[in-house]
């Protein structure tokens, strides 16, 4: 079992940056595939970025490449995600999210996450 509590939303001006991170309980933080997620107000939630268990591997999606870095801390149970150059459109509530133990592919479908964080709420205001 993983617990995922995310952190450092806020509201912020287009162009500025934040990080978010995401703190997961337990002693197998290490061994899951994690991911960032989002849901805009009136929307589906959208895959955002993933990482593998080493850390090593990481995929985006296409809206978020060269503003947007995925990392993770292994020995401090953390995710993050750096988000940089902020516009209006990446408003949205963010989700840290993990795969189950033992599936060790990226991948960008949220029904493939088993552990959901509260979420943390982005506004950019352009």
């Amino acid at each position: 079992q993983v617990q995922l509590v995310e952190s450092g939303g806020g509201l912020v001006q287009a162009g500025s940056s934040l990080r978010l991170s995401c703190a997961a309980s337990g002693r197998t933080f290490s061994s899951h595939v994690m991911g960032w997620f989002r849901q805009a107000l009136g929307k589906e939630r959208e895959f955002v970025a993933s990482i593998s268990a080493s850390g090593r591997g990481t995929s985006y999606t296409d809206p978020v490449k060269g503003r947007f870095t995925i990392s993770r801390d292994n020995a401090k149970n953390t995710l993050y995600l750096q988000m940089n150059s902020l516009k209006s459109e990446d408003s949205a509530v963010y989700y840290c999210a993990a795969r189950g133990s033992g599936e060790y592919f990226i991948s960008r479908f949220d029904n493939h996450y088993d552990y959901w964080g509260q979420g943390t709420q982005v506004t950019v205001s352009s």
